[in-house]
């Protein structure tokens, strides 16, 4: 570890930061219908969709239009892409997308997962990553904002029981909030050597006479709003590691910055809606007090290296011309620190874009970005997905305060009773059954291990890996195991969906019942919800949570890798 490093570090968090209260004030302008710029062009889409948007929807009707708008947006991607090799914009003839292939993609997609089995620049032609991927991009990002925003409103209104029209939200997000910025930063990222054409891939001589194929395409556009709207899914195969999507440290510091600038504006969001603003901050010091450790330990580990290699002569030491630590698998141009950073980022959020290959981290390196999801995406999290994630752990929290003193739990001055503790307790419970039995049924049947690459823990924790990432939809990978199989495409597909829907249906449930109480007075027993006490607990509960369910499995995967590697055992 070096002052450069943790100077670079400290530079990111400070953005983190600084962009929470101007963006968040935006976001409030844009949903409470105030930012009206665009306004011509937000009625004009009203009135061809047909939409009312003066209508105020009850949770089950707004959580109706979300299942059936993303059902449909699924089956139009599906058939898109199985129908690639009869439709425009294919200079290269790519083939039709495997049946298989195409519903896991398209469920990938429209879930904010972004998982990818193929190699996007031998697989995808520039309509099917622009017309249908890009898309998503979009779209799954603007959807869960509209949820995380339905939510509040829940907790906000008094006695109305209605928490908000989809459609609308859904609209404003993507037209005031995801195209402009994907706009801007995608211009950022073109003056940066993001490459952005619909030429047809080159062919050319290398210095060695060999004849090499370079991927052309209309990369920055989509890269912006991949980092935007946390969805992670690679123009190529590479993904951030590749030069035409990530050439330069700046184009790297932007691609992180995306990634947690409507995370971290949705906090500050929060507050102000509900009229608690130091609420909003309390929200955001816990999702940062758990990010602070996340890349502090996955640096720590990455800078200290292997000590086997050291074992057989390999210098670990970082001086001006030797990175040292652990190299595999990273770029040089990024180096550790930039490495250890976007890898913590990245699954803090429900991104998925990854710059180095997290199979070849240390088996403590590679742990955070593992425990990160299976926290729950909590840590700042997806785009609205971090919000309501966190928000369902604020409800056990004060349910947990409120019997540690004795008296019905309030959150804001709502009660918080049975039904809501089971919405509450159904979404925590949803992501750890999905994860564990399926893990448990692919370590032992023959389709399951045929693909894997490695094996002992660090070939569970593959499979591990790759059940976490799809249910929490961060559709990052160890790549170690080979994921283009009947048998995985058909169970991440299904997985994605189940870590999508069902826990978003319990979700919006809980924002119905909050909306249709009238808030109480606080009084001196009412727990508050703004004071270290309260940030402190809540990372404890997330934390204990996480610990509880998945605890015994890491044990047995880069834990006990982790002793094997200091023991100088390789398995």
């Amino acid at each position: 570890m070096t002052a450069n490093g943790w100077l670079q570090i400290a530079v990111f968090a400070l953005f983190v930061l600084a962009v929470a209260k101007p963006l968040g004030l935006y976001l409030v302008r844009v949903y409470d219908g105030s930012a009206r710029w665009l306004g011509p062009v937000e009625r004009a889409i009203y009135r061809v969709a047909g939409v009312d948007p003066a209508e105020d929807q009850h949770w089950t009707r707004y959580a109706a239009s979300l299942l059936l708008f993303s059902a449909a947006s699924m089956l139009l991607t599906y058939l898109a892409l199985r129908l690639q090799h009869l439709l425009p914009l294919n200079p290269q003839d790519m083939a039709a997308v495997a049946a298989r292939q195409a519903f896991e993609t398209s469920a990938s997609f429209t879930t904010n997962t972004n998982w990818q089995s193929y190699s996007g620049e031998t697989t995808m032609s520039y309509l099917s990553q622009m017309m249908q991927l890009a898309f998503h991009n979009f779209i799954s990002a603007a959807v869960g904002m509209a949820a995380a925003v339905a939510l509040v409103r829940g907790i906000a209104r008094q006695s109305a029981g209605l928490i908000g029209n989809f459609w609308v939200d859904t609209v404003r997000g993507t037209l005031y909030v995801l195209l402009p910025l994907s706009l801007v930063f995608a211009l950022v990222l073109v003056q940066q050597g993001v490459i952005q054409n619909f030429q047809p891939y080159a062919t050319v001589t290398t210095l060695e006479g060999a004849q090499q194929t370079i991927a052309m395409g209309p990369v920055a556009s989509q890269e912006a709003i991949k980092q935007l709207g946390t969805n992670g899914g690679g123009f190529f195969n590479a993904n951030s590691a590749h030069p035409f999507e990530n050439p330069t440290p700046w184009s790297n510091f932007w691609a992180m910055a995306l990634i947690l600038m409507i995370p971290s504006a949705m906090t500050w969001m929060l507050g102000r809606m509900v009229r608690r603003q130091a609420h909003g901050w309390a929200v955001w010091t816990a999702m940062f007090s758990l990010f602070a450790v996340g890349v502090t330990t996955t640096y720590w580990a990455e800078s200290r290296g292997n000590p086997i290699h050291a074992a057989r002569g390999l210098d670990l030491a970082t001086t001006g011309t030797n990175p040292g630590g652990n190299m595999e698998g990273k770029e040089v141009r990024f180096g550790i620190v930039n490495s250890a950073l976007f890898a913590t980022v990245t699954t803090d959020a429900s991104c998925g874009a990854v710059n180095a290959m997290h199979d070849s981290f240390t088996p403590l390196g590679g742990l955070v970005p593992l425990v990160n999801m299976q926290l729950g995406e909590v840590i700042f999290g997806g785009a609205g997905a971090g919000l309501y994630g966190v928000l369902m752990m604020v409800v056990l929290t004060v349910f947990i305060a409120g019997l540690m003193v004795g008296r019905t739990p309030e959150y804001l001055g709502k009660k918080i009773r049975a039904r809501e503790v089971q919405m509450a307790m159904l979404y925590v419970l949803v992501f750890p059954v999905v994860i564990l039995s399926l893990t448990g049924l692919s370590v032992v049947v023959s389709p399951g291990l045929a693909g894997l690459n490695n094996q002992g823990p660090h070939g569970l924790s593959e499979i591990l890996y790759a059940f976490t990432s799809t249910a929490a939809n961060n559709g990052s990978a160890f790549a170690g195991l080979t994921g283009s199989t009947t048998y995985y495409n058909t169970l991440f597909g299904v997985t994605m969906l189940v870590g999508r829907f069902a826990m978003m249906v319990p979700m919006l449930a809980l924002a119905g019942f909050l909306a249709e109480q009238k808030a109480a007075d606080e009084s001196a027993g009412t727990f508050p919800v703004s004071s270290p006490l309260f940030v402190a607990l809540l990372v404890g509960v997330i934390l204990i949570v996480g610990a509880l369910t998945f605890f015994p499995v890491l044990a047995l995967g880069p834990i006990v890798e982790h002793l094997a590697m200091m023991a100088g055992n390789l398995f």
